[in-house]
C-alpha cells in the first residue's frame, strides 16, 4: 500500500488545506454535496495539482454534513454523482489535469455498501461518464464487487484513525471507539495495515484488511498532525 488519501474543501481554512495535502498522496476533494462550492473547489485542485498530489471527488448528500441518514434511489443516486463529480471534473478539465479517482462521503459512502443496487448504479455511473476513473471504496465491500465485475479499477480503502466493528464495517460516529484521534495509535494502526497484519476492532479480533489506499479524515481533530505521522509510518514499513 503506497497511497494515503483525506478530504478536502470541508469549510477548512487555505492554510490547513495546504498543511493536509504535504502530508498525503491523494485528496477527495468535495464538490458541492455535504460541503464545497467552485471557489474552494479550485482552490483545492490547484493546491493537490501544485504539489503532484491525486486528485478525486467527493460527492455526498446535504445536511448533518453528509453524514446523517439517507435515503436515495439508484436513479437519484446516478443524478447526484453526475452533476457533482461532473463539476469537478469540469474544474481538472479547465486546468489540463486528470481527474484520478471518486469517492464517496459519508452516508452515501455506507449506503452503497449496504444496498447492491445502490452499488451497482453507482459503478455504473462512473464506467459510463467517468470512464478511466478509478473509484476508491471499502475493502471486500460491495462496491469494490461490483467494481471488478464491471471491469472498474477500484482502490480499496481501510481508515486508520476510525473504529472497526468485528463485521468489518465503521463503529458509527457518536459511538465508543468509533474515533481514533491518538496520533501514536493512528501511526501504529497504518504500519499494521500496511504491513499485512491487519487492524484490531474494538472487539479485539483482527482483521485481515489488505487496502491499496489508507484515509485519514481531514476534519479529524489533530488531522495535520495524523496525516503527517501516518505518512512517516508507511514510509517506514516500506523500508
Amino acid at each position: 500500500m503506497t497511497d494515503l488519501n483525506c478530504d478536502l474543501g470541508e469549510g477548512e481554512s487555505s492554510a490547513r488545506t495546504r498543511a493536509l495535502v504535504r502530508w498525503v498522496t491523494s485528496v477527495n476533494i468535495a464538490c458541492g454535496g455535504h460541503a464545497g462550492d467552485a471557489g474552494s473547489m479550485e482552490r483545492c485542485v490547484v493546491m493537490a495539482h501544485g504539489l503532484g498530489v491525486r486528485i478525486g471527488a467527493h460527492p455526498g448528500v446535504p445536511g448533518e454534513g453528509g453524514r446523517g441518514a439517507v435515503e436515495i434511489t439508484a436513479s437519484g443516486l446516478r443524478t447526484l454523482v453526475l452533476l457533482q463529480v461532473g463539476a469537478l471534473h469540469r474544474l481538472t478539465e479547465v486546468h489540463r489535469i486528470r481527474l484520478h479517482h471518486v469517492k464517496l462521503h459519508g452516508s452515501l459512502y455506507h449506503a452503497v455498501e449496504r444496498d447492491p443496487a445502490l452499488a451497482r448504479a453507482y459503478v455504473g455511473t462512473i464506467a459510463r461518464w467517468f470512464g478511466g476513473t478509478r473509484i476508491y471504496a471499502a475493502c471486500g465491500g460491495r462496491v469494490a464487487e461490483a467494481g471488478a465485475r464491471a471491469g472498474m479499477a477500484v482502490w480499496e480503502e481501510a481508515f486508520a484513525d476510525r473504529g472497526y466493528a468485528e463485521d468489518g464495517s465503521l463503529v458509527p460516529r457518536g459511538m465508543p471507539g468509533a474515533m481514533i484521534m491518538g496520533v501514536s495509535e493512528v501511526a501504529a494502526r497504518a504500519k499494521s495495515i500496511a504491513e499485512g497484519r491487519g487492524v484490531t476492532t474494538v472487539a479485539g479480533t483482527v482483521l485481515p484488511l489488505r487496502p491499496r489506499t489508507l484515509c485519514v479524515h481531514g476534519d479529524t481533530q489533530g488531522s495535520v498532525g495524523l496525516v503527517r505521522a501516518v505518512n512517516r509510518a508507511l514510509a517506514d514499513s516500506l523500508g
